[in-house]
């Protein structure tokens, strides 16, 4: 199982946390560093200070500081940007990086980061339509062919002879569609996903979910194996109870929820969860890190849980 860094800065980071923390997933063999595309602070156990950093700035300078692991969000918010200049940032930090760029596309769900930065918030299914739309427009454009100009006219967005510049490295990069919903977003992702995503659901939902996605695929006639089915958990390791228990505690969360709820206990313990989501299908996991300081962390689960998946 491919195991990934993903971390989420709205909960108070500077780029120089995250550049550490990037470096060490780097040279302990993380196969990605991912951070959420949000602005506003989660929960009470953290200020948030000093405050929230873009994603795709913080990509682009990661893109220069890193060497060889890849970067991307889970996900990035289609409510934030429109579409055109989306894809000339992605495939612009894409180059930067020498193609080890990956695009994490939602419709956006939080409400309250909408309304603290005067982002528009419209209901669910505009949200979906908007998002279809920027999944169609992102990926058309990086498939003009050079020469040529693309338009599209729809519901959210009119594109009229777009010169469809800049490329990424590789022509694309990978796309990444994820969530919970029963019908739209397996549809999505049969339709323009290279990756989907179960985010913080439990094993047999996420298998479910899984199931979705390739029925979808068979009914839109593509090979439900090209996709990569990943997962995103929490992760709380420690090599006793009292390392979990402060790990845990670090992070405003108990240990015995954590148990239940995430990839939580002792080297052996995560071990065997990410089997079982890997018997569930699950060929990558996204390994949530909200203590960035704890660089420990990601040594212990490097040297401890890596070689056994």
């Amino acid at each position: 199982m491919d195991l990934r860094i993903f971390t989420e800065p709205q909960q108070g980071a500077t780029y120089d946390q995250l550049l550490t923390v990037a470096l060490t997933a780097e040279r302990l063999g993380y196969g990605a560093f991912f951070r959420s595309d949000h602005y506003v602070v989660m929960g009470d156990y953290t200020d948030g200070l000093p405050g929230p950093t873009d994603a795709w700035i913080t990509l682009a300078g990661l893109a220069r500081d890193t060497s060889t692991i890849r970067l991307g969000t889970l996900l990035t918010a289609a409510t934030f940007r429109l579409p055109g200049p989306l894809a000339i940032s992605v495939a612009q930090v894409d180059q930067m990086s020498a193609g080890r760029v990956e695009l994490g596309l939602g419709a956006g769900w939080f409400d309250r980061e909408h309304a603290a930065y005067g982002i528009a918030f419209p209901p669910v299914a505009d949200r979906f339509d908007i998002l279809a739309e920027q999944l169609e427009i992102v990926t058309g454009l990086w498939a003009t062919p050079l020469g040529q100009t693309y338009t599209f006219h729809g519901s959210h967005y009119d594109l009229v002879d777009s010169p469809a510049l800049p490329k990424p490295v590789g022509g694309s990069v990978p796309i990444i569609v994820g969530g919970h919903g029963k019908t739209r977003t397996p549809a999505l992702a049969a339709r323009f996903a290279t990756e989907f995503n179960v985010p913080f659901a439990p094993l047999a939902d996420t298998v479910t979910q899984y199931g979705r996605v390739r029925a979808a695929c068979e009914a839109a006639g593509r090979d439900a194996s090209e996709l990569v089915y990943s997962a995103a958990q929490i992760v709380i390791c420690g090599r006793d109870e009292a390392e979990i228990a402060r790990r845990a505690a670090a992070v405003g969360r108990e240990v015995a929820e954590l148990r239940e709820n995430g990839l939580a206990g002792t080297p052996d313990e995560v071990v065997e969860k990410l089997r079982a989501y890997a018997d569930g299908g699950a060929q990558r996991m996204y390994l949530q890190i909200l203590d960035l300081a704890d660089l420990e962390h990601l040594e212990l689960v490097a040297a401890e849980v890596m070689p056994h998946v």
